[in-house]
């Protein structure tokens, strides 16, 4: 199933399935208690980021070839930060450049990210993907002038300008997806192919980072994971590239469908 949130046109958020034709089906139900099909039409005024996160984790550094490309360590462990729930938008919505604490280095970052069904903890690899809802595409955006030079670092202030978590097209339910480790990934730039890789090179599997964030820790329902991303991002490139006003940023991954923003200066 193909889960889109939208809003109608008295202003309310709602899902539907929406079909391989573009066909959309109501849906009742919720990220906790699953989806079912109902009947009538879909009053589509606008779409949404397919989920309203609780929170948002996020998981560094968790490509090989990106490691490498950023000179960087593998780790031992998953690397985790923190994006703020102001940054969540959708596909169609612009990402803001930040000109009151301005940036000139921001970057892109394509990510599968998958969204909790159900509370977990203490959780096992075996099992860990039976917690899953459903799976969809994140660009974590990132201010890297701010990430690597403001102030000793600051990861989270870098992602977490407003726009800086754009999700969608939709979330893909778990049953449509049981092996996440074997997914195409590829980020285009004005139709330049810039990132372009596989969820098969992850250091640590989205098993395995489900069973390390559970671990002594309550995964509420609604936790949105980013999962890391590839080579080829904007900082990691020679000359180095990032955003700039007019770009178009189209993130595709194998199964979910295409992630699609537009890039502007925040209006001053």
């Amino acid at each position: 199933m193909r889960v889109i949130r939208y809003l109608n046109s008295s202003g309310k958020a709602l899902y539907a399935d929406e079909n391989p034709d573009g066909h959309l089906t109501p849906l009742i139900g919720s990220i906790e208690d699953g989806f079912t099909l109902s009947s009538g039409t879909v009053d589509f005024q606008k779409r949404l980021a397919p989920v309203s996160p609780t929170q948002i984790i996020c998981i560094g550094l968790n490509y090989r070839r990106h490691a490498e490309e950023t000179r960087s360590e593998v780790p031992d462990h998953p690397v985790v930060f923190m994006k703020s729930l102001n940054t969540v938008c959708a596909s169609g919505d612009p990402i803001l450049l930040p000109r009151h604490r301005r940036s000139k280095r921001v970057d892109y970052e394509i990510e599968l990210a998958f969204v909790i069904g159900k509370k977990a903890k203490n959780i096992k690899r075996e099992e860990a993907l039976e917690f899953i809802a459903g799976y969809t595409i994140a660009n974590d955006v990132s201010a890297r002038d701010w990430q690597k030079w403001g102030g000793g670092g600051q990861w989270v202030g870098a992602k977490s300008f407003d726009s800086f978590c754009p999700i969608g097209p939709c979330l893909v339910t778990s049953e449509d997806i049981p092996n996440p480790q074997s997914l195409q990934l590829r980020t285009t730039i004005n139709g330049e192919i810039l990132q372009n890789s596989n969820t098969s090179d992850m250091i640590f599997s989205i098993a395995e980072v489900i069973e390390f964030l559970s671990g002594s820790t309550t995964l509420l329902p609604g936790t949105l994971v980013l999962t890391g991303t590839p080579e080829g991002v904007g900082m990691g490139r020679e000359p180095m590239r990032f955003l700039q006003p007019g770009d178009q940023i189209e993130m595709t991954i194998e199964k979910i469908g295409s992630l699609i923003n537009q890039v502007t200066e925040e209006p001053l």
